[in-house]
């Protein structure tokens, strides 16, 4: 199976064009957009918005790709910080039809396509499942059979994306772990603490299964897990990350 490389193509600003908008949870949203001559993107690319006020006034952030390379249309999803510059306005105000400004795709090493086979263990913080799920849906769309171990830590059950996806994917030969590190409800089956090395070796992390490992998520997060699948036997060389810090939102 080919593998295709990252395309060398000029980073410009486009103009894209909100589609639609859809709420993934209480503090997070998906925005659809229709972007013209997108050079098209790989799983686990992302891009950069740029906002900029009446004043000249400019905020420049950078976002995950949810979607796989098939759609027709770019997907990002945007979880709120309440003090932040650009998510608020990406999740409380861009409706349909708004333009705004993104350039990409950006970044090549943190990546899967089919062809680099698997197993795959996925494992997210937070948002850092966004880029992970561009992952699943293009697994899908190529009709790749790779088996898939992805575990989700967040906060609590109302901070948790795409869980109506991820409830029939679970169906669909991918095995989905949650872990709630802040509060669980009643009658929660899942963990309900950070991650550690248990459930690293529950979800598949195994290296002498010599998986496919891709770990996102805040810098905390990827450094503990990091820290985590080494201690296992893993090289650290060999282990997949993206983080992301407090950069204003």
């Amino acid at each position: 199976m080919e593998r295709l490389a990252p395309r060398k193509t000029p980073l410009v600003w486009r103009v894209a064009t909100v589609r639609d908008v859809r709420t993934e949870s209480a503090t997070a949203r998906t925005i659809v957009f229709d972007v013209p001559d997108w050079p098209g993107h790989l799983p686990g690319q992302h891009v950069d918005i740029r906002l900029t006020a009446e004043d000249g006034y400019e905020a420049q952030r950078s976002y995950s790709i949810a979607s796989p390379p098939a759609d027709h249309a770019l997907e990002l999803t945007v979880e709120l910080i309440d003090t932040g510059e650009v998510s608020p306005y990406l999740v409380e105000e861009l409706q349909r039809g708004d333009q705004i400004e993104l350039r990409g795709p950006i970044g090549g090493y943190f990546t899967w396509q089919p062809a680099d086979g698997g197993p795959l263990v996925l494992l997210a913080g937070g948002s850092g499942l966004v880029p992970l799920m561009a992952m699943l849906r293009h697994r899908d769309a190529s009709g790749a059979t790779v088996p898939v171990s992805l575990l989700v830590s967040a906060r609590a059950l109302p901070a948790l994306l795409y869980r109506d996806e991820l409830s029939c994917r679970a169906r669909d030969g991918v095995e989905v772990s949650y872990t709630l590190t802040r509060e669980a409800p009643s009658g929660w089956t899942g963990w309900n603490r950070r991650v550690d090395a248990e459930m690293l070796r529950a979800v598949g992390a195994d290296p002498q299964r010599r998986p496919l490992v891709y770990v996102c998520g805040p810098t905390g997060f990827v450094e503990h897990v990091a820290e985590l699948l080494v201690g296992l036997g893993h090289d650290p060389h060999a282990i997949k990350t993206e983080r992301f810090g407090p950069s204003g939102g």
